[in-house]
């Protein structure tokens, strides 16, 4: 008796995945849904179809004197060795979420998850194929999946990490970025690069899409349980592997030197996701995080309850005293 309550149980919890599974494949014919590392009933349309957020992949660049960009507005910042800094306004990836480039030989993909505030750029590059990504549609805990237009599994961005599809179990290697102001960027890059405003689409590039979202009260399309200790779910948190500081401890000291690492707080960014205008936005500041020999440190400024949803347990808060 016991096992045939089991049994039917596990076909009812079945059903609507195997429907959703599908569904999916009109929109998806070569992705291997056999293949799948998550539970399906938790991948969520996000609303666009495939491709309906276009991503990126001839991105032109202009130097700081052919620019009109606020000089408040946030810019992904990429610095590789021997290669001209670029920058990556958010008032193109908000509308855009994946950029696919290359800089010194290096083929990256910047990336952009507003609804997690999620800035993540990897190498395109995994076990000799060069990959190229697209922008799914879907959404697992309120994150941005990607697809790779090669064998169209699904990437979930937070973290890289394939989840559906011929990839599954196979992870992107994470380039060092960081978000901050236009002003930043250029008083310590004069010649570098900023992205060129895309041609052929009709976006109000300049103007938050998501108004007022990062004083929201709950994520989108976003169930899980807050995060611990008090702290809201679209705090901001920064991020080092599985260290998670809340940015609010910046707001007095401005500098934190804990677990290895130098974190710096400065005044003078634009948040992306708070007026309809972002240069019009308030000041949330940026993040740069160091090691002890003053190198640049991998890591993210991101909403608490995706820190939460993907670490889980395995999270340490760094709450201080």
């Amino acid at each position: 008796m016991l096992k045939s309550i089991t049994l039917i149980a596990a076909v009812l919890t079945a059903a609507p995945a195997i429907a959703q599974v599908a569904f999916w494949e009109n929109e998806w014919p070569i992705t291997d849904f056999e293949k799948s590392s998550v539970d399906f009933i938790d991948i969520l349309s996000g609303g666009p179809p495939k491709d309906g957020i276009p991503a990126i992949d001839s991105a032109q660049f202009v130097t700081m004197e052919s620019t009109d960009i606020p000089l408040r507005e946030p810019v992904v910042t990429i610095e590789i060795e021997g290669a001209t800094p670029r920058a990556y306004p958010l008032r193109y990836l908000t509308w855009h979420e994946i950029v696919n480039d290359e800089i010194g030989g290096v083929p990256l993909a910047v990336t952009y998850c507003p609804l997690c505030n999620s800035e993540i750029v990897f190498d395109r590059r995994l076990d000799g194929q060069l990959l190229t990504f697209g922008v799914s549609g879907k959404l697992r805990n309120s994150n941005l999946i990607m697809f790779d237009r090669e064998t169209e599994s699904w990437w979930q961005q937070f973290g890289g990490d394939a989840i559906v599809g011929a990839y599954t179990g196979k992870k992107l290697t994470k380039v060092v970025s960081w978000t901050e102001s236009l002003e930043d960027f250029t008083q310590r890059n004069p010649e570098g690069l900023i992205m060129a405003q895309p041609e052929g689409f009709r976006r109000q590039y300049g103007q938050n899409p998501y108004d007022g979202y990062d004083s929201s009260a709950r994520p989108f399309l976003y169930n899980g349980d807050p995060p611990p200790f008090g702290i809201e779910p679209l705090a901001r948190v920064i991020q080092v592997g599985n260290l998670a500081w809340p940015m609010e401890r910046l707001r007095d000291s401005e500098v934190i030197e804990e677990a290895g690492f130098r974190i710096e707080w400065r005044a003078g960014m634009a948040s992306a996701l708070d007026g309809r205008v972002i240069a019009n936005s308030r000041d949330i500041g940026s993040i740069r995080v160091f090691d002890t020999q003053g190198n640049p440190v991998s890591h993210e400024v991101v909403f608490a309850f995706a820190l939460d949803a993907f670490l889980g347990d395995d999270a340490e808060w760094m709450l201080g005293e």
